[in-house]
């Protein structure tokens, strides 16, 4: 499977081999949360290429994708057609107060100038008891001894209390940051090449050919070379990708 979008270097999409270890990297998180999205309403804030929605809505009711790229919402609709999508600036969800059950943002708050607002946004739309599971960069991994971001897409990333407090903030209640690592055969595959992320990033900034061994593993990555868990404040600070759920009272 590949996309008809552009790539941009920023946005994730399947079918692509050399950008399988991102594409994985945040399927893993979608794949996770589908349960907690059985039988319910769920609106997607920032969708991009809609392969996660897609996902979600194997299990969701019904399923609202929501993103500013008028391409993508096109994209999706054509593609995912048990997927509902519309174009919507995030700290205005065009949608009801306490009408969905869940609120999805999975890699898009670290977009955002105005991310207190997008969280009220998402406590607003929510139903009592409804949860909001929203992933981002751990900015201490991912743009580590920086205060500005390395990804020139990115506005403002967040580590593990940054992210739990603006969650707490937004008046969200149970708030539970996990925090998502490489597995066994990615920590093989991190001492094959060096690291894993800086090998692909080195040839990414040179525009060198990809060396075949590098291209087969990268190509190979799975969500389940991937783990996800709660853990301490220093397994948190080393985690690659941080998944906050909450619950709005």
């Amino acid at each position: 499977m590949t996309s008809s979008l552009p790539l941009t270097g920023e946005r994730t999409v399947p079918g692509i081999s050399h950008e399988n270890y991102w594409f994985r990297r945040h399927e893993v998180v979608y794949a996770a949360i589908a349960a907690d999205c059985s039988g319910v309403a769920v609106l997607e804030a920032g969708c991009g290429e809609g392969y996660g929605a897609d996902l979600l809505a194997g299990a969701a009711r019904s399923v609202l994708a929501l993103d500013y790229d008028a391409t993508t919402v096109a994209h999706v609709r054509a593609r995912y057609p048990r997927v509902g999508v519309a174009r919507a600036n995030l700290v205005a969800l065009p949608v009801p107060d306490g009408s969905v059950d869940v609120v999805v943002s999975l890699q898009v708050i670290e977009h955002l100038w105005e991310q207190e607002r997008f969280l009220r946004e998402c406590s607003r739309v929510l139903r009592p008891g409804g949860r909001l599971m929203v992933s981002t960069p751990n900015r201490i991994t991912f743009s580590p001894g920086r205060d500005t971001p390395l990804n020139p897409f990115h506005t403002r990333e967040l580590d593990p209390r940054e992210l739990a407090g603006l969650v707490d903030d937004a008046g969200f209640g149970r708030v539970v940051v996990q925090g998502l690592h490489h597995g066994p055969r990615l920590r093989e595959l991190d001492a094959r090449h060096g690291g894993l992320i800086e090998a692909q990033t080195r040839l990414a900034l040179s525009g060198e050919p990809w060396p075949h061994a590098l291209a087969v593993d990268v190509a190979g990555v799975r969500c389940s070379h991937f783990v996800l868990r709660t853990g301490d404040d220093t397994d948190l600070d080393a985690s690659l990708d941080l998944l906050v759920t909450a619950t709005r009272p």
